[in-house]
């Protein structure tokens, strides 16, 4: 079982980044996947997550803002950041978890998403 991020960069305010997650090993679609990130010197949060159903749940910190989605033909995972702020800025990381979206079993490496001023 593989996570892999890719998409992350560096954006002025405002901007827009799209991120990847390809998931590769799993014998079944995972039931629900999710986007994490880690400001710096913060704990990590959820950013958004969507399970086998198509249902989503965003921080409200990035309602309105941010989009996750995902194409189950390719296996992989999107999000969608418009409006980017600053305190975007954080490593963004994908997850896999269960039926209830409470336990995340298989997490990817992370992309870095730098928003500047």
């Amino acid at each position: 079982v593989q996570l892999v991020e890719s998409g992350g960069g560096s954006v002025q305010a405002g901007g827009s980044l799209r991120l990847s997650c390809a998931a590769s090993g799993y014998t079944y679609s995972p039931y629900c996947m999710a986007w994490f990130r880690q400001p710096p010197g913060k704990e990590r949060e959820l950013v958004a997550r969507i399970d086998r159903d198509g249902r989503t749940y965003y921080a409200e910190s990035v309602k309105g803002r941010f989009t996750i989605s995902k194409d189950n033909a390719k296996n992989t995972l999107y999000l969608q950041m418009d409006s980017l702020k600053p305190e975007d800025t954080a490593m963004y990381v994908c997850a896999a978890g269960d039926e209830r979206c409470s336990y995340w079993a298989d997490w990817g490496q992370g992309t870095q998403v730098t928003v500047s001023s």
